[in-house]
């Protein structure tokens, strides 16, 4: 099975579940990015010690853009329209919430550069041989 059958059939709700199941995959990957992304702006901004704000913020990144691309995908694969039960609303609200996940570990991953210190990671600068 090819990578994009893989996501097309999560898109539609897979081989079990009804229409609403894609949906609910796009929502929980684009609040899981959201959830991602507001740790890692913490992280950046050093209210948190925990963890590395960068991978925090890519991982934000991916989370947000697998959220979108599943909701889209299931917005042009179901049939009918909102209240029949194959969750186009829902699909419409993950849509936002990846796209807020994107807009969230993007901005931690400008605060990360601006707070990174230049040359070193120790803070000295580079010692070069002469001979």
């Amino acid at each position: 099975m090819y990578a994009a059958d893989v996501v097309t059939a999560a898109a539609e709700g897979g081989a079990i579940g009804d229409g609403r199941t894609g949906a609910n995959l796009a929502l929980g990957v684009g609040l899981v990015g959201v959830a991602i992304g507001w740790l890692a702006l913490a992280r950046a901004a050093d209210r948190i010690s925990s963890g590395k704000a960068r991978t925090g913020a890519m991982s934000a990144i991916a989370a947000g853009l697998a959220g979108t691309v599943l909701a889209v995908l299931h917005l042009a694969t179901s049939s009918g329209g909102p209240g029949t039960g194959n969750g186009l609303v829902g699909a419409l609200a993950a849509v936002p919430l990846g796209l807020s996940a994107v807009v969230l570990g993007r901005r931690a991953l400008t605060r990360c550069h601006r707070t990174e210190p230049s040359g070193e990671p120790n803070g000295e600068p580079t010692k070069r041989l002469t001979g």
